[in-house]
């Protein structure tokens, strides 16, 4: 027997009165779309471990930024796969003004310059080491570092970057892109930090896709230990000092706690990146037929979104956008 007349269920009895009293949703512009580039011509080379997710040559990566625009994303964030020999211990080809990174910014910018465009700023992309920062000795050097992501940034900058993505995890790396991008009149470059990156399991795919993978050892010394809050806290705190205009938790489902403690606590917005592993583990259960992928697909982004994220860098940007619009 009910003792009181407060029915929950009867706010959930169609579909317009739950839409009605939803408390969050999604929609495109929520969205970050990442994208891998490769040198060459007409290329669209899928990923193995993430399907659906392809490299793009710079002609058939704006076909897939067109289209994806049509859709309602507008944002877009680039990461390169650049050939080996290309490759040194300070990732000099990050800086190259003529490399197919650099390029990619600029022919987005002047085909669809409503577009915006967020960067990567790690050596792990360019360098022989695979590692974010300069190698001695086995050791990451952190101040050294500093100075190859500020040329890095710069160059981006240069190229019409509208956001710069430092995902390094240096100590002092924010303040010290700002100050230069400032230096050099670009007071109007945003910067969304990679604020608390773990040394998360879930970042295999995207290796695979970049090829980046530590050439040794691992990043436990500059990512973050996975069982940490308080130090996410920390490192939330000198972002935001320094200058950070978003700071962006990565992963995402692993780490919804993270996501909802920085919204809580800031009053910038709070990104989350729904990393390739997250995105490899609903694209193979659905393949085996044990989830119903588009909707486990909601559900995930849903969740992130509720958390407290205000924007999601996500592989499943065009499916999702695809899904809404109907």
């Amino acid at each position: 027997m009910i003792l009181n007349n407060r029915r929950p269920r009867r706010n959930r009895k169609s579909e317009v009165i739950r839409a009605m009293v939803a408390e969050t949703t999604l929609s495109a512009n929520d969205f970050i779309y990442p994208l891998f580039i490769i040198e060459g011509e007409n290329k669209k080379e899928e990923i193995v471990s993430m399907p659906g997710i392809y490299r793009y040559s710079l002609d058939t990566l704006l076909v897939e930024v067109g289209e994806s625009m049509d859709l309602g994303i507008r944002t877009f964030c680039l990461f390169p796969s650049i050939p080996e020999a290309k490759k040194d211990k300070m990732a000099s080809e990050s800086w190259n003004h003529e490399g197919v990174y650099l390029k990619a910014i600029r022919e987005i910018k002047a085909k669809y310059p409503e577009a915006c465009v967020m960067t990567d700023v790690a050596m792990d992309p360019y360098s022989s080491d695979g590692h974010d920062g300069i190698v001695e000795n086995g050791e990451i050097l952190n101040d050294e570092t500093l100075e190859v992501l500020g040329k890095m940034s710069l160059a981006q900058a240069q190229a019409g970057a509208d956001i710069i993505g430092p995902s390094d995890m240096m100590d002092g790396r924010v303040g010290y892109i700002r100050d230069l991008l400032d230096e050099n009149g670009f007071t109007g470059v945003s910067i969304m930090s990679y604020t608390a990156k773990y040394a998360s399991a879930f970042y295999g795919p995207f290796r695979d896709a970049l090829d980046s993978a530590p050439k040794f050892g691992d990043k436990k010394t500059y990512q973050m230990n996975p069982a940490n809050v308080k130090e996410a806290l920390i490192e939330a705190e000198l972002d935001y000092m320094e200058g950070a205009d978003f700071m962006m938790v990565k992963p995402a489902l692993a780490y919804l706690d993270i996501i909802r403690v920085l919204k809580d606590t800031y009053a910038i917005p709070i990104t989350a990146y729904n990393v390739s592993g997250e995105y490899a583990m609903i694209k193979a259960a659905a393949e085996k037929g044990w989830l119903e992928g588009d909707k486990a697909m909601m559900e995930m982004l849903l969740s992130i979104k509720r958390a407290g994220a205000d924007a999601i860098l996500t592989y499943f940007a065009k499916e999702a956008a695809k899904l809404l619009q109907k």
